[in-house]
């Protein structure tokens, strides 16, 4: 019951809940960014190349042309693709690297706790009266 009761704790904690949120978010923001450089930055830079930037490969071997018109046994680099992919990560990373900056921001700092005892002020009072005597 132990573990249990320790996973339920887990479970419920409220950092939990923010990830969860964060993840569906996040899931959200990858389909827009997707979106984004398949529509917009594949194909301006896919302009370089005359064809459609996820669809630029290294052929490495020939394939044949079936009856159905496919390309069958060919095998490839699909680098276009990657590198649609890496465009997606370093934008993705960097827009949550400003939401953290600006959470980060946002969250006020802790006030330092009060000390406890007595007061500088109050200790070089006491020295100077023990000096007196």
């Amino acid at each position: 019951m132990g573990f249990l009761k320790e996973f339920k704790d887990f479970a419920m904690k409220g950092n939990l809940v923010d990830i969860a949120v964060g993840f569906v978010m996040g899931a959200a923001f990858n389909k827009v960014v997707g979106s984004f450089t398949g529509g917009i930055v594949s194909p301006l830079i896919g302009l370089l190349f005359n064809a459609d930037f996820k669809e630029v490969k290294y052929i490495i071997k020939e394939g044949t042309v079936n009856d159905a018109g496919e390309t069958v046994g060919e095998v490839a680099v699909l680098w276009g693709e990657f590198l649609t992919n890496v465009i997606d990560f370093i934008i993705v990373a960097f827009v949550m690297f400003l939401i953290v900056k600006a959470v980060n921001k946002m969250k006020k700092p802790e006030a330092p706790p009060a000390p406890s005892g007595p007061t500088t002020e109050e200790l070089l009072a006491e020295i100077r009266d023990a000096l007196k005597k």
